[in-house]
């Protein structure tokens, strides 16, 4: 092995890493420190990286820390929607909890205090199901009989089942956030204040009970809101029956009646008719029945019976619907006969509610199971105004009672095929098909609800929809339409709120009535019932307090409670209060922090969390409780379809952090169509692409920066980076990397506090772009000292800053990558400088410096850079690669400024296209031709299309001139705008088929691809430098490596020589290229060390040698001093061959070494007799 410490730069030797040889001669990793900063790998582990930042946050109790930090600062209050911690937290969660972050963090970076509190939902279906599940519970019987207590308490021993497992993956994604002090639904503050809220509606007088039909859960046995039914509606095949019910009072007489609910027949009390459309009474052809049904529905109830209208039926007569008012019929079910009320039941009645849209337009009447069917049978005394009298044939599972003996304990949705069969064979059934449509199913249990009336408690809502409107009107939502119009819509059409549920482990409704429901009390504070009661409490769930009686004032003896508990909406809506206990604690606290600055969950809360918040904060304060919001869309699977569990249709998150990194998973999300409310198709190769465009470009030009860096103080220098030196710099792309950063961190700014997230990600993505392929690609020589060590201290400063700066600005979307470049750049910091701090996230977002955002500058680059792009385009389109010089670019613009500015920038120009030469034209002879847009045009124009195609052919120049300012033109009487027509344009006078031509509005490049021989031994000269890089590369040289490298040409047998044309005339600029020198192989003195020895084959093979740099001779010298004594040279050339680096830099100080040999001395002088390595040989250079 070899000591490879030190390397000489002008005749001056500096210390240098020590670096190994294995087996193979190849140099290795270097050890951490190098100067000012770390030394970075060539490769990163992100995943890695990630989890010693995690552990670096531990250390330093960094979310805490930054809470101490923000102290006296003013407070940024935000509400967290709580999630349920009975199951793994998936992508929803991630995408929801990422974007609070980004927010929160960007709040934090502008001054703000931040409480930021998590919270557990605790209460509902979500856990009793776990223990249903466990018992095998099926309903109310069970729970009793086992014991309330025995079944809250085993619902309580589940609700946190996974929060390890939330706490771990919540701090893996990068989110700060206290879930150490959190809320729960079911601590006694907590319920308490629930109670609280209850008891100010109640006292506002917002609160009712009613018999009413609403959405019910038959598996969970309790109603649901309506919007919790609005939550989940699917396509699906129901029944639709046409039933024959035969009239009492003629004989042969049938009224056809429809329904998609067979389930509801046993309960049929009445047929419903609209009063004032027309129906037909018809006779049957075959037997001479009659059959009753509307006049719009004849065709449809024919096309179902497979009858022809005209030769099976004839027509009797045509009546209104109020003509059939009356008619009385045998019920199709006799199960209710002893509940019927004379003259009332089994009769047509009239009601506008009934159209001509589907069905007979004659709808079977249930009023259990129909709001509309409750209302009229109410309006004609088929049942009381208070529900007595109605026929109810399901208990609470949705099962028959012993009221319906023949399906006793079926489900009712289970039961339609046997009741469609029993009304076949009693005659009543006259068809049955199905339908497909969209139906409302449990948000929780996913099973199909049904409609049912059902005794509960509401708030009143339809009073307030407007105070509701005018609430909403005051928030900003991001997406705007999302606010304007889904939950606008959903405001205007609000009805009343159920919020009692027939369930078990849940707040209970604070409720004590009398038998008769006359007298109720509603408490309002744990307190206040310990008063009542005369019992302490410590607990308020049911089985603490289902038993308390409170004495009647008004002598209907003992009031108890209500059964029902609170709607879950109802607990998570009242969070802006109970989670701070209010108002029985924090008052001042609450009062600062509301309404909140931020909320944010998915589009799916738009009926749920955001509804409820909205509700209850109106009604309370008469405004919203929160000032902004971010609506996020759905995380889908690949495919588009929910993604699911079952069927495997989605990466594992844990996964993906643990492959790509949580920052990536973060970045993907927040830069895609999700954070404006639409759906995301996620997909891995997403989240990679993330890694690829984004993450390793930047990493890149960190690790550049610091490689950079090392180089700089090589020289002795330190790296102490100086923003006022990059604020003088009269360097172009300088000023313009500067004047971008600050109009960066003003955008970011700017956008984050109006929480436009979607904007903000692309920006930052961008501007990395610009970053990375633009100043750094164009400035690379001039950091590495290619135009002094002033200009490479400029630059390199200016790329630390703007770097610094980028990080601050991309911290809150991607907390990891950014902590973690941070604190190897936060070394070149003085202590006390405003951007050092122990963490990236404790640093406040600068205040932009609109001193240098130079408008001008930023004007110049994008022009030089569409000049690129331009030319760039033409390469592609000729499919000649950037390797190949071309002869000349004529460059075409009337604007003398736009000339001006990329003159400027000319030299970029011409490194980033390789051309020769630049050619600037202020004008040339341009035509322009129109092309109609057959595929936008073709219906409008129609027959016309051929006409106005050949007349478009004769518009002159000065009419497209025209159109092209304008927009507009009008063509054979037709207006064509915008893409209706499309300009091309063509200069003229160029026949050369070696010229290419593009262009956009302003601008045309001419780019002349002609050949000749020297261009060709450029473009050899290019392929060279690209395979002596990547033999670089692959042997992991660093740039300052002490190694030599030389080459030569093996020719083949075929060989035009350009090659070796390459190597002998091409010399400097191919060591231009390489930064370094390529020597010819022919002047190895054969001592030299191999690191690597390649072949490629480029026409010719051009063997390609790097060696361990090492004493150079002067062969004519060393043949003097020994005066031919080739024994004595041999000596003197070994005895130097037999230091290291380190002592041959030492001979080289020291200016010479004597050697003595068989009696005679020898002194070697350095630079007459040898030197290490080629480069520092003076003969070499005569």
């Amino acid at each position: 092995s070899s000591d490879l410490s030190v390397q000489m730069r002008g005749g001056c030797f500096s210390l240098l890493r020590s670096r190994n040889f294995s087996s193979r001669p190849r140099l290795m990793a270097s050890p951490e420190s190098h100067g000012t900063f770390l030394t970075v790998p060539e490769r990163p582990d992100l995943p890695g990286k990630e989890k010693q930042t995690l552990q670096y946050w531990r250390d330093i109790d960094a979310f805490r820390e930054s809470v101490r930090q923000s102290q006296g600062r003013p407070v940024y209050n935000f509400y967290d929607g709580p999630p349920f911690a009975t199951g793994m937290p998936h992508y929803g969660h991630i995408l929801a909890g990422t974007i609070k972050d980004c927010v929160v963090r960007h709040a934090y970076q502008r001054g703000y205090h931040i409480d930021a509190k998590f919270g557990w939902d605790c209460h509902g279906v979500p856990i009793e199901g776990i223990i249903d599940k466990e018992k095998n519970i099926t309903g109310k019987a069970d729970v009793m009989n086992w014991g309330l207590d025995n079944y809250n308490e085993a619902c309580r021993g589940v609700v946190l089942k996974y929060e390890k497992e939330w706490y771990s993956t919540t701090e893996r994604f990068g989110r700060w956030i206290d879930m150490e002090n959190n809320w729960k639904t079911m601590d006694l503050n907590y319920m308490e204040s629930v109670w609280w809220v209850f008891k100010q509606l109640w006292d506002k007088n917002m609160v009712y009970r009613a018999h009413r039909v609403i959405g019910y859960s038959t598996a969970l046995s309790t109603p649901l809101s309506n919007f919790e039914v609005a939550q989940n509606y699917k396509e699906v095949s129901d029944p639709s029956i046409i039933m024959q019910f035969k009239r009492s009072d003629r004989e042969n007489s049938y009224i056809w009646v429809w329904t998609t609910t067979p389930w509801s027949v046993p309960s049929n009390v009445a047929a419903c008719v609209n009063p004032d459309a027309t129906y037909v009474s018809v006779r049957r052809k075959a037997d001479g029945h009659e059959f009753l049904c509307g006049e719009d529905r004849f065709m449809w109830v024919c096309s179902m019976l497979k009858k022809n209208p005209e030769k099976d039926f004839e027509l009797i007569e045509k009546l209104k619907g109020k003509d059939l008012e009356g008619i009385p019929y045998t019920p199709p079910f006799s199960y209710f006969k002893h509940m019927a009320r004379e003259g009332k039941w089994w009769r047509v009645v009239c009601d506008g509610y009934v159209t001509s849209g589907s069905g007979t337009q004659i709808v079977h009447q249930a009023p259990a199971y129909g709001e509309d069917d409750m209302r009229v049978c109410k309006k004609f005394g088929i049942i009381d105004k208070d529900g007595t009298g109605m026929p109810d044939a399901l208990d609470g599972q949705g099962c028959y009672t012993k009221d319906v003996p023949d399906f006793q304990g079926v489900n009712c949705k289970e039961a339609d095929k046997g009741l469609i069969a029993k009304m076949k064979e009693s005659g009543v059934m006259a068809y049955a098909g199905s339908e497909v449509h969209n139906y409302p199913h449990c948000w929780r249990s996913d099973t199909p609800l049904i409609y049912r009336a059902i005794p509960a408690w509401f708030i009143k809502v339809e009073d307030i929809r407007e105070k509701l409107i005018a609430a909403n009107s005051e928030t900003y939502w991001v997406p705007d339409f999302v606010k304007e119009k889904r939950f606008k819509n959903w405001l205007s059409e609000a009805r009343d709120w159920c919020v009692s549920r027939s369930r078990y482990w849940g707040c209970p409704l604070p409720l004590w009535v009398s038998a008769d429901f006359e007298e109720v009390v509603c408490v309002g504070s744990v307190e206040e019932l310990e008063k009542l009661s005369g019992r302490k409490l410590t607990d308020i769930h049911r089985h603490f307090i289902d038993d308390i009686q409170i004495p009647s004032r008004t002598g209907k003896g003992m009031l108890k409670r209500v059964e029902e508990v609170f709607d879950c909406w109802f607990e998570s809506g009242s969070m802006p209060y109970a989670a701070k206990h209010y108002p029985f604690e924090n008052k001042e606290e609450w009062k600062k922090g509301f309404p909140a600055h931020f909320i944010g969950e998915g589009l799916d809360q738009t009926r749920g969390w955001f509804y409820s918040l909205t509700v209850i904060g109106t009604i309370l304060f008469g405004q919203s409780p929160f000032r902004n919001l971010i609506c996020n869309g759905l995380v889908l699977a690949a495919d588009g379809k929910k993604m699911s569990k079952r069927f495997k249709n989605y990466p594992d998150p844990l996964l993906m952090f643990e492959t790509y990194g949580a920052d990536a998973v973060r970045m993907y999300m927040c830069n895609s169509p999700v954070v404006r409310a639409e759906p995301l198709r996620f997909t891995e190769a997403g989240v990679k692409d993330v890694v690829k465009d984004v993450f390793l470009p930047l990493y890149n030009v960190y690790r550049f920066l610091v490689q950079e860096s090392f180089r700089y103080e090589s020289n002795g220098a330190k790296f102490q980076p100086d923003l006022e030196n990059v604020k003088a710099s009269t360097n172009v792309m300088d000023k313009w990397i500067n004047a971008s950063v600050q109009g960066l961190i003003q955008f970011v700014r700017e956008e984050m506090d109006a929480y436009r997230l979607y904007t903000v990600v692309p920006k930052l993505v961008n501007f990395l772009e610009d970053l990375t392929n633009w100043y750094v690609r164009l400035n690379r020589d001039r950091m590495r000292g290619s135009n002094g060590q002033d200009e490479a201290f400029t630059a390199l400063s200016a790329l630390y800053f703007v770097l610094l700066n980028t990080l601050v600005c991309l911290a809150p979307v991607t907390p990891f990558i950014t902590e973690h470049i941070y604190q190897n750049l936060a070394r070149a910091l003085p202590d006390g400088h405003s951007m050092k701090a122990k963490s990236i996230h404790f640093l406040m977002i600068p205040e932009p410096d609109a001193s240098v955002i130079d408008e001008k500058t930023l004007e110049a680059v994008r022009r030089m850079q569409t000049v690129v792009e331009l030319g760039r385009t033409c390469r592609e389109r000729r499919k000649v690669g950037l390797k190949m010089p071309l002869k000349s670019m004529t460059i075409i613009n009337p604007n003398q400024d736009f000339n001006a500015d990329v003159k400027m920038l000319q030299k970029y120009i011409e490194e980033e296209l390789n051309v020769m030469e630049v050619i600037f034209k202020a004008d040339a002879e341009i035509s322009l031709t129109g092309t109609l847009n057959f595929k936008a045009l073709g219906k409008r124009l129609g027959k016309d299309m051929k006409a106005v195609m050949e007349a478009t052919k004769s518009l002159s120049q000065e009419e497209l001139v025209k159109f092209e300012a304008s927009g507009k033109i009008t063509v054979l009487g037709h207006d064509l705008e915008g893409d209706d027509l499309q300009l091309s344009r063509k200069l003229k006078g160029l026949e050369d088929p070696n010229l290419d031509v593009n262009g956009d509005n302003e601008t045309q490049l001419i780019l002349d691809f002609t050949e000749d021989e020297d261009l060709k031994l450029m473009k050899i000269s290019r392929d060279i430098v690209n395979k002596v890089q990547m033999m670089r590369k692959e042997t992991k040289l660093h740039p300052d490596d002490p190694v030599d490298m030389w080459a030569e040409v093996l020719p083949a047998k075929k060989s035009a020589g350009l090659l070796q044309k390459a190597l002998a005339g091409k010399r400097d600029y191919i060591n231009k290229l390489l930064r370094r020198d390529l020597w010819d192989a022919s002047q190895l003195q054969g001592h030299e060390v191999v690191v690597n020895r390649e072949a490629f084959n480029l026409d010719d093979e051009l063997a390609v040698t790097i060696t361990v740099k090492s004493p150079f001779f002067n062969e004519k010298a060393m043949k003097d001093l020994t005066k031919g004594d080739a024994a004595a040279e041999a000596v003197c050339r070994q005895y130097l061959q037999t230091y290291d680096l380190r002592g041959i830099v030492e001979l080289c100080n020291r200016g010479s070494v004597k050697v003595n040999c068989n009696g005679s001395s020898f002194e070697l002088k350095y630079k007459e007799h040898f030197v290490l390595g080629p480069a520092e040989a003076p003969w070499l250079q005569k």
